[in-house]
């Protein structure tokens, strides 16, 4: 049997697309159940649209091999054959789409020695002196303040690899988390997984060893978290309640400012909660995917307000970084890299932080199965995992592969229609033209003959869906990231 789903395969790699056919078709499976011929598909939003698009295809396939009697179904993997959705393909002829039940909906590893902090600029006033040893609270799912250990604290400035890529964000998070720092604002922008909630992480434990309160108060949270408790606050008559509660803490982290765009009453809140934290001498750490004067559909008084501390952004990390990072991973996992061993990976695993950790997580575990040392064999075989011999490089080479991944055409890409296929489409072009080009984001719209703040807002929409735990949002993260893992761009891990 298992030679006639190589030739069902052979036969689709021939009729289908080869970027449609590395997404969609590689990750079916296929049974047979009587005369009825399963294609599994690992997701309800794969199971409708393999079954959409590619239902004539296998029908052809499956009739090649089997024979004309044979139809063909396709259902969700860990749904049994009586619950699943299932298309039916007439023989041969005809195919019979049924909608699916399914719909559509990316910490980093551093670590580094601790480098000499940053003299305050003369111009900034000292903020008042309420740090110097205690422990901070880090609630995440309220925003009233709790108290936690101080060693709950996810990450440190200890293991912080520091590069050329970020080492003045380095610098400026020490710097502002220190007992005698001149500005009480930070602001980190990079694109995913190079470091932001480290770093922001590494403040606050820093932070709670620096202050003198024995019950400090602190809140840390997304600025989704912090919009839809305002909201909140508004529907329940309860908006005092909610302004003591921010208004009065020590520290305030807060991640993804950029979801605030065009959500004008949230940010006035925001503005006001940072001068009265200010005010206060409390510290304030914000992360953006964008940099401040990259953000469209904000107040300017809250732009302003971002830079009157420290704001840097960070890059991806060259290779001598990468190497070092796996050097450090490795040693923290009793295991050893050979100088070799890891300039190879470095050369070639090249995307972030997070695609570094996945990496070396599975030649760690490739090593553990073979009960030996990692080799220069193992780490090839791993590598073809995370690289490609020909990675997108352009804006247009983008474009290509998603309209074929997603069966579309250029035309349709760039057409004013809202559809939704058509919208998770360009979003994630724009997602993936501003993770893996240097272009900026006016450079993106005018390619698609949109503003500046219609790709921002995109590139937002679709953060928010792959970071959320919908069916739609995993199946959108697991979309991206099996056209970046096909195309030399993969970052293949969990936030």
């Amino acid at each position: 049997m298992q030679n006639k789903w190589r030739e069902i395969f052979r036969i689709l790699a021939t009729d289908v697309a080869e970027g449609q056919y590395k997404v969609w078709i590689t990750p079916l499976s296929f049974t047979c159940e009587g005369k009825v011929v399963v294609a599994h598909a690992p997701t309800p939003f794969m199971v409708d649209f393999v079954r959409r698009r590619f239902s004539t295809a296998l029908q052809q396939a499956v009739a090649a091999v089997f024979g004309p009697d044979y139809s063909v179904a396709v259902r969700h993997a860990s749904a049994p054959l009586e619950h699943a959705a299932i298309f039916e393909a007439a023989p041969l002829a005809t195919s019979v789409a049924v909608p699916a039940q399914g719909d559509v909906s990316p910490a980093s590893l551093h670590a580094a020695p601790q480098q000499e902090e940053l003299s305050p600029p003369v111009n900034m006033r000292p903020v008042p002196r309420s740090f110097a040893a205690a422990q901070l609270a880090l609630p995440v799912m309220q925003v009233a303040p709790r108290t936690v250990p101080s060693q709950n604290w996810r990450f440190s400035f200890d293991d912080f690899v520091v590069g050329p890529c970020n080492e003045l964000a380095y610098a400026a998070s020490r710097s502002v988390s220190s007992a005698n720092a001149m500005t009480s604002m930070l602001f980190l922008n990079s694109a995913p997984g190079l470091g932001k909630t480290h770093l922001m992480h590494a403040a606050g434990r820093m932070l709670s060893d620096a202050c003198n309160k024995t019950a400090p108060k602190s809140a840390y949270l997304t600025a989704e978290e912090f919009a839809s408790r305002f909201v909140q606050a508004l529907r329940t008559n309860n908006l005092d309640s909610f302004k003591g509660q921010v208004r009065n803490l020590d520290l305030f982290l807060l991640e993804d400012v950029h979801f605030l765009q065009g959500k004008d009453k949230i940010q006035l809140e925001l503005l006001s909660t940072i001068k009265a934290l200010q005010n206060n001498g409390a510290r304030v750490v914000l992360t953006s995917s964008f940099a401040p004067r990259e953000m469209r559909g904000f107040d300017e008084q809250l732009l302003s307000r971002f830079y009157t501390g420290f704001v840097s952004g960070i890059d991806k990390p060259d290779k001598a970084t990468r190497k070092r990072i796996f050097q450090y991973k490795a040693m923290n996992c009793n295991a050893s890299l050979s100088e070799d061993v890891a300039d190879v990976l470095a050369e070639h695993v090249c995307l972030d932080v997070r695609q570094i950790e996945s990496c070396l997580q599975n030649l760690l575990l490739k090593a553990q199965l073979h009960r030996s040392g990692i080799t220069m064999q193992m780490a090839w075989e791993v590598i073809g995992n995370f690289a490609s011999q020909a990675p997108l490089a352009d804006l247009d080479g983008i474009i290509r592969i998603v309209c074929e991944v997603f069966g579309l055409t250029s035309d349709q890409l760039f057409s004013d229609r809202r559809k939704h296929e058509l919208v998770a489409a360009r979003n994630a072009a724009f997602y993936l033209a501003r993770k893996h080009t240097d272009l900026s984001l006016d450079s993106i719209g005018q390619r698609f003959n949109r503003r500046h703040s219609t790709v921002l807002k995109g590139i937002t929409n679709l953060e928010r869906e792959m970071s959320g735990e919908s069916p739609k949002g995993r199946q959108m993260a697991q979309t991206i990231a099996m056209i970046e893992r096909n195309n030399g761009l993969a970052s293949p891990s969990l936030q």
